[in-house]
């Protein structure tokens, strides 16, 4: 059993996820390091996500990542338990629904072929039997909706990364709190990481799992990594009208918004992609809020005309710009380097099972539970992007 010393650049729920699965393999004999520059996690975009999980996607790889991540937030209390204690990220199975008008049915009936076949459970639904369901939403507009009856829902995800955190330092895990500047490499391989405090850490396998900064340690070795910080708001509104057995809906416009609490929802949306650069200072741009997110909520439910804003924060995507996929596996030239990078909003609910893909990758060589090589960095290369038109 070869001995093998791996640095994972960045702490979040995917560095984290990577190095559980790591230390909790039989077939892996070294140490683990986790480079984490912040360990409050305030900017992270783990702890400043909507923290929501869905099957409904149009790509076979992510409908597969998704019903993994599911079964392991069924089971977290014991996959992440320490001692006695058992975590619990308050899993909430209400479902995402999507909304679209005539010109978008044809896409939800091939999404659903696929999402049925590979066992996802979802309804197609008839604006009828919408309104049945759910009397408190407006039709207006709507050609069909697409109803995640199980296996779909939102959860607390600052406590998934607080409970993989504890779980992997558990395990042996070593939390570095500093901030990665550069590798040190002999021609090809990567041999060392470079700290800011002018120390290094050796390593047989880097791991850049950096979430909205992944680009930086990307260029330290010349490689364009299409991966940038892209800032997205979360408003939270509180209805005084009661809005009984909501799922996370997804208009066609793009607007979203959940149930968070009694009376309490979150809401947003993607701003235009004209107006979306890079490394926005974290503000809330409230005007997004009252001059394309309200109007759309009163619309789509009536109740909410008598919304108010209550609070609001922002975060950042690690977006992916080439096809907003995530980017996992080797790099091919630099065959010691592991990306695990450009989720796109996804990454939170596939956190699990890209810990174990790339755990796995590392340990045996291979993926044993899920195929990820459509995910490989070399489609960027043949610039052969993975479309998934289900992006929110």
């Amino acid at each position: 059993m070869a001995k093998q010393d791996v640095v994972i650049i960045g702490g979040g729920a995917i560095g984290s996820a990577i190095a559980c699965f790591l230390l909790g393999d039989p077939g892996f004999a070294g140490t683990v390091k986790v480079i984490e520059r912040d360990p409050t996690y305030a900017r992270a975009s783990s702890a400043l996500s909507a923290s929501s999980i869905r099957q409904q996607f149009s790509t076979p790889v992510n409908i597969e990542l998704s019903r993994f991540g599911i079964g392991f937030l069924r089971r977290v209390g014991e996959e992440l338990r320490v001692g006695g204690e058992r975590p619990d990220v308050g899993l909430r199975e209400q479902g995402y629904l999507f909304l679209a008008s005539q010109p978008g049915v044809a896409v939800l009936v091939e999404n659903h072929r696929l999402q049925a076949a590979l066992g996802a459970d979802v309804a197609l639904l008839a604006p009828e039997a919408l309104q049945a369901r759910f009397p408190w939403l407006s039709t207006e507009g709507i050609a069909m909706g697409s109803l995640g009856l199980t296996g779909e829902g939102w959860f607390d995800g600052y406590s998934l990364l607080q409970a993989l955190r504890r779980k992997a330092r558990s395990l042996g895990a070593d939390y570095v709190s500093s901030e990665a500047i550069g590798f040190e490499c002999n021609g090809a391989r990567i041999q060392s990481v470079r700290l800011k405090d002018s120390s290094s850490l050796g390593c047989d396998i880097a791991v850049n799992a950096a979430g909205p900064w992944a680009r930086e340690p990307a260029a330290w070795l010349g490689i364009e990594l299409p991966v940038r910080a892209r800032r997205r708001c979360v408003f939270v509104v509180k209805c005084p009208v009661p809005i009984d057995n909501a799922p996370l809906v997804i208009d066609p416009s793009g607007v979203y918004f959940r149930p968070e609490g009694p009376g309490q929802f979150i809401c947003g949306t993607s701003p235009d992609p004209a107006n979306d650069p890079d490394d926005l200072p974290l503000d809330v741009d409230h005007a997004l809020f009252e001059d394309t997110i309200w109007p759309c909520l009163a619309a789509r439910v009536p109740a909410f005309e008598a919304l108010r804003q209550t609070s609001a924060w922002a975060g950042y995507y690690e977006y992916n710009t080439f096809d907003c996929n995530g980017i996992v596996g080797f790099h091919p030239q630099v065959r010691n380097l592991v990306f695990a990078n450009g989720f796109s909003g996804h990454g939170l609910q596939q956190s699990p099972a890209v810990g174990r893909g790339v755990a796995e990758l590392i340990v045996h060589g291979a993926y044993r539970t899920i195929d990820l090589a459509p995910l490989a960095f070399e489609r960027i290369v043949a610039n052969r992007p993975l479309l998934e038109r289900n992006v929110v």
